[in-house]
């Protein structure tokens, strides 16, 4: 008996659950004839099925949308998230009165891919199918007389109308209204909207048009970005709209489908860049800057994904939004820092943007259905925008006054300035040499080192092109500092004893390695009249050569090079140095000659870009010469080649070439003496070590500054130091002083202290000279030079 009751209270239970059940998938709405509505929102009486990416057919959907598990409508415009799945939707509608009754069903939002409407009438089965979306033609819309997906539907007197709506994006926000209007109620809304949208438009135009007009007039980005920030602010809500499809594009199509995409992106940039600058991020904050630039990376990144990834569109569209969200708290965090820190911020920029973050903070927060759905919600992007330029308009005459202000002090500025650039200039190149030449001293010892010491013809000849990459980097460095000293007077020659033959046939060999990698030939030829010893400056002599060999390697494509060398003996014990450089290169016009010796010449424009260079060699060649009292003559045709002859004087040296004995091996042997190297450069400390560690009875201590070399001498005896000249803590010049003073004892105050130094400036020469060192050594340094110099002082 009790397992009888049991049964029958079961099948109740059953029975209220099918009904309840029925009762919330079936609900239908229901017209009444004392009452027919202008307006009715069916969201109470719409069920939806999310089947993911199965392409249903409405047969099947008709017949089996009970078995997909739908669920109720929950708010007038439910949120169905960043998705690609498809999704149905079933609502009933029952016209029990004699009326025929006319509608327009607003639904998806109109960025919505494709929107399927399927009307089955309950009674004949008779079905209707109507479309719309962006994903399809404009014109081919079932309603194409609006940017809304708007569908237009008669339901019968006493008839029985089921909707079954299809909806599909590419992974934008799908939002789905159920929505009728009356004729009378459609007109009003489409009324309203226009009103609305009228304003709003026209506001934008007119102020990108305006701030496009105060950036061509003050040339202040700020102005720049803004306005186009404003386009493209109005462009995405063109977009969003389905004015942008009706409109622009209305055969739809790629373009047509990314664009909400692509201007969201820009959009979001824009606004950033605009506070950035505006807010002078760069000058106030690293971090913040920083924060900024990542952003746009990623923004971009974004952009890649979007064009490139088709598959990655869901992703996109989420991730824009938490971008644009990422931006309005770095700029809300921006305001708040600058507040703190008591920087100067116009108060009506903070109320604009203010509203601006406002007004998109809850359109985001409304894309990720966070907020209710409505018409003040959906539009809260366009009042805070529009909110946002009334406050901004008004800060914008602050900004042109202060813009006023900042020239005059600028200008005030430029005038005391003037003063100082010719020491900021000279500062600023001595500079340029010490981190260029750093770098070079490595690079240059470690291949010269490994090049001796590898037996693997291949890496040897990969060290070489190395070695000649080097030393045209070190050649360009020492055009910049020469032009510089040039304009300052400042340029010194030296006199020294050089072997002419040995010093240009290495400048040959150089040449020819060249010419040979440009499939060029090469000639070369020297008289035998020229003497064994010259005295003058070898090092101007090498740069003016390597710069004209340069040039005939460089501006020849096909063909020679020759390189020819001549001496003429004159009285008083001079000699003329002929060197004639020919070529069959692309030559120079006539009416170029007469400048090719200015500095920043380089033929023309058209040359420069494709031959490359400072365009500075020819105009120290001609400096070089003049100094020494040379000539040099050029002679060229268009297409025909050139040919520059350089005469140059020099003293010629008593002093013979010795009959070579057999090569012996070099030893480099210090005989126990102790080296102190003051140098702060990891790099340069290297190089030392590498060369100084093959010299046999040397001991060789490192300080890291002036300061730690004063307490090495507390510890240690040391024979000579290699100084470095910029220096943390203390520099080279302070640390040598101290040392002369007998701040390191008075027994080292005469210890001989060499200037190792990438300061090649004459300056910094005349200076080392003043305070006391010994000797001076530029790097690049050479091996070779290093022990000689060394060993001469101790």
């Amino acid at each position: 008996m009790g397992q009888k009751k049991y049964v029958q209270l079961s099948s109740t239970l059953k029975l209220l659950f099918l009904l309840l059940f029925f009762t919330n998938t079936y609900s239908q709405y229901v017209f009444r004839s004392d009452a027919i509505p202008n307006e009715i929102s069916l969201y109470q009486f719409t069920t939806i099925a999310d089947v993911g990416q199965r392409n249903l057919d409405i047969k099947f959907i008709s017949e089996n949308f009970d078995l997909l598990n739908p669920k109720k409508l929950k708010t007038e415009s439910d949120d169905l998230g960043f998705t690609q799945n498809n999704f149905w939707s079933k609502t009933e509608l029952e016209n029990p009165t004699n009326l025929v009754l006319d509608y327009y069903l607003e639904t998806a939002r109109p960025i919505t891919d494709l929107i399927e409407l399927y009307a089955i009438d309950g009674a004949s089965g008779k079905m209707t199918k109507m479309v719309s979306g962006d994903n399809i033609p404009f014109s081919k819309r079932s309603f194409d007389n609006n940017r809304k997906t708007i569908f237009k539907i008669k339901i019968a007197p006493k008839s029985n109308l089921k909707l079954f709506l299809h909806l599909k994006s590419d992974g934008e926000v799908i939002k789905i209204p159920i929505k009728l209007y009356s004729s009378e109620s459609f007109i009003k809304m489409l009324l309203k909207e226009q009103l609305i949208y009228g304003i709003f438009y026209g506001i934008l135009v007119i102020v990108a048009i305006i701030y496009f007009f105060f950036f061509f007039g003050l040339r202040e980005k700020t102005f720049l970005y803004y306005s186009l920030y404003v386009v493209f602010v109005g462009l995405l809500q063109f977009s969003l709209d389905g004015f942008f499809f009706q409109f622009v594009t209305p055969n739809g199509g790629w373009f047509s489908n990314h664009a909400v995409l692509f201007f969201a992106i820009i959009a979001a940039f824009l606004s950033g860049k605009y506070s950035e600058v505006f807010l002078k991020i760069k000058q106030h904050s690293k971090i913040f800057y920083m924060l900024f630039n990542v952003s746009y990376t990623l923004l971009f990144v974004l952009l890649f994904f979007a064009i490139f990834l088709p598959s990655s569109l869901l992703f996109c569209y989420m991730m824009v939004n938490v971008l644009a969200l990422i931006f309005l708290i770095l700029i809300i965090c921006s305001i708040g820092y600058l507040y703190y820190k008591k920087k100067p911020i116009d108060s009506l920029f903070t109320i604009g943007i203010f509203f601006l973050i406002l007004g998109f903070g809850v359109f985001i927060l409304n894309n990720f259905g966070q907020v209710p759905n409505n018409f003040l919600t959906e539009n809260s992007s366009k009042l805070g925008t529009g909110l946002e330029i009334i406050f901004l308009s008004l800060s914008m005459s602050n900004l042109i006054r202060n813009l006023k202000n900042e020239k005059n002090e600028l200008n005030r500025l430029a005038l005391v300035r003037s003063e100082e650039m010719n020491d900021l200039k000279s500062y600023f190149l001595s500079n340029i040499s010490h981190e260029l030449r750093t770098p070079l001293n490595a690079i240059m010892n470690l291949i010269d080192s490994i090049s001796n010491e590898v037996q693997d013809e291949k890496i040897k000849k990969n060290c070489q092109i190395i070695k000649y990459s080097s030393h045209s980097l070190l050649s360009s460095v020492n055009d910049i500092l020469d032009f510089s000293k040039i304009e300052k007077g400042e340029l010194r020659l030296e006199n020294e004893q050089f072997d002419p033959v040995q010093v240009l046939e290495h400048l040959k060999n150089n040449a020819i390695n060249i010419a040979k990698d440009k499939g060029l030939e090469f000639q070369f030829s020297k008289s035998d009249t020229i003497p064994d010893f010259l005295i003058g400056d070898v090092t101007r002599l090498v740069q003016v050569v390597n710069n004209v060999l340069n040039n005939a390697i460089k501006f020849t494509a096909t063909g020679f090079v020759k390189f020819t060398i001549n001496c003429e003996l004159k009285s008083n014990n001079r000699a003329s140095l002929i060197l004639t450089i020919s070529d069959s290169g692309i030559g120079i016009s006539k009416d170029k000659m007469d400048r090719i010796f200015d500095s920043f010449s380089q033929n023309n424009i058209d040359n420069k870009r494709k031959f490359g260079g400072l365009g500075l060699g020819l105009y120290i060649v001609k400096t070089l010469v003049d100094m020494q009292n040379g000539t040099i003559v050029m002679d060229s045709k268009i297409n025909g080649g050139t040919t520059c002859i350089i005469t140059i004087d020099f003293e010629v040296s008593t002093e013979q070439k010795r009959v070579e004995a057999p090569a012996k091996t070099v030893i480099d042997d210090l005989e126990g003496k102790s080296i102190l190297v003051v140098e702060d450069n990891p790099i340069n400390q290297m190089v030392i070590k590498m060369i100084t560690k093959k010299w046999l009875n040397t001991t060789v201590v490192y300080a890291n500054n002036g300061q730690e070399a004063l307490e090495a001498f507390k510890t240690n005896q040391f024979d000579i130091v290699l100084m470095d000249l910029q220096m943390p803590v203390m520099d080279g010049y302070e640390a040598t002083i101290a040392i002369r003073n007998g701040e390191a004892g008075a027994d080292n105050s005469n210890i001989p202290i060499i200037a190792v130094t990438a300061d090649v400036m004459e300056t910094t020469k005349e200076r080392v000279k003043e305070i006391g060192m010994n000797d001076y050594l530029s790097k690049p340094i050479k091996k070779e030079t290093l022990y000689e110099a060394v060993k001469k002082l101790v």
